[in-house]
């Protein structure tokens, strides 16, 4: 399809969603799908867009790319293009929109609206691979990653803080996104936090003597810790993903360690739901996984850093691990089987509350709200907030 769509009559509000790639279903995805419910006549704009990997939610809509999807082997290899992304966001005629949502991870708010169109930016992230993870990604990727961000970073970072600007409210997914919004690009944000289905989770009686790890296995997610901690300490692990890690892992871990690289969702409930407890390393912007561990009503062990934070109550819905180390790791263990017999899992289902679809749903629609007075004012108006 063309990038410039045919306006509809004016009386009618016409929504944009611009989403920064669309080649999988992660948690990002599954935002876009409930802010597609809340918009289900808006059209999607992305850089790349991979049919087969999207839900019928999405794919109920219209999806529009942009000129990256045009570059050889683009949906494939779209980090290779990272570069020419700002400009192909500037490209997209936004003018027939009355309101522009952007999912910020990738390059996404840096779109140009029209002045009486209202836009706003969702932020799961400011992009990390050029700010406060820059080193990490350089280091992890080796000498090909470090040559190309070297060469992309300083300009992308300059463009980054400057499209900031264009989005008239941005809405962040955490109190820790919300800090590095400020720190990277100047502006104030509203915390919205993203939507759980807690409500498909379930407790159970029969929990095992068996921990979880549940993600990716890239190497920001820190799996390599977990591993190391309860090869040494004898404990069961069952870890839960796949990745460019999984190899490197399996040779490292003991034989108390199991993989599973694929589950259907039914049997990962079940994981959560018997698990003795979820063991999460990653310093996450928000994260899923632990919100989803307490909705099955078992306790977290998470990094005590970034979003895990703010969904895990430290002593009562579970313990923060002190430091990304194996050694942190195994001490959080020991302190674990101590506090254990007091935990009630009915805390945990209830802080997974604060998480759900209906909480999302009306902070959204609030910030879409204020975002529309700002352009407006109070007395004025626009139908893009309907």
């Amino acid at each position: 399809m063309s990038d410039s769509v045919a306006a509809h009559p004016a009386a009618v509000p016409r929504v944009a969603i611009i989403h920064y790639w669309l080649v999988t279903m992660r948690g990002g995805e599954r935002v876009l799908e409930r802010i597609c419910e809340l918009y289900p006549d808006a059209d999607i704009f992305t850089h790349v867009v991979d049919h087969d990997a999207l839900s019928q939610v999405l794919k109920r809509h219209r999806i529009f790319t942009t000129s990256i999807a045009k570059l050889p082997g683009a949906r494939k290899h779209y980090q290779k293009y990272l570069a020419l992304m700002p400009r192909a966001l500037e490209e997209l005629d936004l003018s027939a929109y009355d309101l522009v949502i952007s999912c910020e991870a990738g390059p996404a708010k840096g779109v140009i609206t029209r002045p009486d169109a209202v836009h706003v930016t969702y932020c799961h992230s400011p992009m990390r691979y050029i700010w406060d993870q820059y080193h990490a990604y350089v280091g992890a990727g080796g000498r090909g990653a470090k040559l190309f961000l070297s060469k992309v970073a300083p300009r992308l970072r300059i463009w980054d803080h400057a499209s900031a600007s264009r989005p008239d409210l941005i809405m962040a997914n955490s109190h820790f996104v919300r800090r590095r919004i400020r720190k990277f690009w100047g502006r104030e944000a509203t915390v919205v936090y993203p939507p759980v289905d807690v409500e498909q989770f379930h407790q159970s009686d029969a929990v095992s003597d068996e921990f979880i790890w549940v993600g990716q296995l890239v190497p920001y997610k820190r799996p390599d810790i977990a591993v190391d901690a309860f090869t040494r300490s004898g404990r069961k692990l069952h870890v839960i993903g796949d990745g460019s890690m999984l190899a490197d892992l399996k040779k490292r871990g003991g034989p108390n360690i199991r993989f599973t690289t694929r589950m259907k969702f039914d049997q990962l409930r079940e994981a959560y739901a018997t698990a003795r407890a979820l063991v999460f390393t990653a310093e996450e912007d928000f994260g899923i996984i632990p919100v989803e561990s307490q909705a099955a009503g078992r306790p977290v062990l998470v990094y005590g850093r970034g979003g895990g934070t703010e969904t895990v109550v430290d002593g009562v819905t579970g313990l923060y691990i002190p430091e990304q180390t194996a050694e942190a790791v195994m001490e959080t263990l020991d302190r674990f089987d101590i506090w254990l017999p007091g935990f009630d899992p009915a805390a945990a289902i209830l802080q997974a509350q604060n998480f759900t679809r209906a909480r999302f749903v009306e902070g959204f629609s609030a910030a879409v709200k204020v975002a529309t007075r700002r352009v407006f004012g109070d007395g004025a108006g626009s139908n893009a907030a309907d």
